[in-house]
């Protein structure tokens, strides 16, 4: 009975044994394979990024005040020098039409000093006459040496009052200078006080409103030119290192945009967080409207390669720490070190041929070395 009742036990042990063996070793130890397939390559790299600027012009005000005339909207266009705004300068206004009224009245007060003196020279030229015709008097002895000094007293009094009406006009003539100089001085300062922009490009930020009252040298708009918009975009530096300057780029905008473009600049220190290298692609021609921060999908094309050995990305592994793949070999996995030469989407191609890839499933039985392998 004992006997009987064993090997029942031993049949059911060997039973729960196959069905264990069939329905979870072989699966899991069971994986698809493929060989080494010969193609041609079109190797594009892929990268996600942001839409930016490499410039953005920052529109300030040299004065502070009250600002006027600021109708800018974001996202208009403007054109270089363009006027943006007023920065009230009404005590300048003042200060230039008060300075302007004091040479009027300085080129009146000249006016009546040029009559003056023309009056005096033509009393000088007459005392001068008077003096001549006494000079010849008291060269007679007809008159006394007291009176012929008073002749030449006059002369020399009419003479001094002509010379000193001169100076008094040359004084004003260079307060005028001065004035006219200080009027250049605030009309340029004025110009100071007008906010124009120092690039043409598109509005992309407001920092205030009409109206509101600033600080000196404070940005009032932010511009980007349409030359400067770039995708700024991050890619694997195990992918990256065949980028090249004016590679061409496709971008995919988030907004649904197709647009051409090329490598315009590419950082040349990587990222050492993320291991990504930052590469910026310019637009062959910048979409209009553009937004920065969009997110945006860019494949770069690098070379066509003909007749390449490839085999799926994902049978890429890494064993050893080293980057290969595993293969089947006599019913068994064996891990092979191998050099990747191109990725393009979902295909790599290696330095290997002739050989059966095992495809690694991480819902199976992780691959090790010499383990027997089923394949599909």
């Amino acid at each position: 009975m004992k006997v009987l009742k064993y090997a029942v036990l031993a049949v059911i042990a060997a039973g729960a044994g196959l069905l264990f063996y069939k329905k979870v070793y072989i699966p899991k130890h069971t994986f698809k394979t493929t060989t080494v397939q010969k193609a041609d390559m079109k190797v594009k790299i892929e990268g996600v990024g942001n839409v930016g600027s490499e410039n953005i012009y920052k529109v300030s005000a040299v004065f502070g005040g009250r600002v006027n005339d600021f109708n800018i909207s974001v996202g208009e266009y403007v054109n270089k020098n363009q006027l943006i705004a007023k920065i009230d300068s009404v005590d300048l206004n003042k200060q230039i039409q008060s300075i302007k009224e004091n040479i009027k009245v300085i080129k009146a007060n000249i006016q009546s000093l040029k009559a003056d003196k023309e009056s005096s020279y033509k009393d000088y030229l007459y005392q001068e006459d008077v003096l001549k015709k006494n000079r010849k008097l008291y060269q007679k002895k007809a008159i006394s040496e007291l009176e012929y000094r008073k002749y030449l007293t006059n002369r020399d009094v009419a003479k001094l009052k002509v010379s000193s009406i001169g100076q008094k006009i040359v004084s004003l003539q260079n307060q005028i200078k001065q004035s006219e100089a200080n009027i250049a001085a605030l009309e340029e300062k004025l110009k100071r006080y007008t906010i124009k922009a120092t690039v043409s490009g598109y509005v992309t930020k407001k920092y205030i409103s009409n109206h509101d009252v600033i600080g000196n040298s404070q940005p009032i708009i932010d511009v980007v030119s349409p030359k400067d918009v770039w995708v700024d975009t991050f890619i694997d530096t195990r992918i990256s290192g065949g980028v090249k300057i004016n590679d061409k780029a496709f971008i995919h905008l988030r907004s649904g945009k197709n647009l051409k473009g090329y490598v315009y600049k590419i950082n040349p220190v990587n990222n050492a967080v993320t291991n990504e290298r930052e590469i910026f692609v310019k637009f062959n021609k910048t979409p209009v409207p553009f937004y920065l921060n969009e997110q945006a999908i860019v494949n770069i094309k690098t070379a066509d390669l003909k007749n390449m050995n490839t085999i799926p990305a994902k049978a890429i592994a890494f064993y050893s720490q080293k980057e290969g793949v595993w293969i089947l070999k006599n019913g068994k996995a064996h891990f092979i070190p191998v050099k990747i030469l191109s990725r393009s989407g979902n295909k790599v191609a290696i330095d290997k041929g002739d050989i059966t890839v095992i495809i690694p499933d991480p819902k199976k039985k992780t691959l090790k070395e010499g383990m027997k392998i089923y394949n599909d």
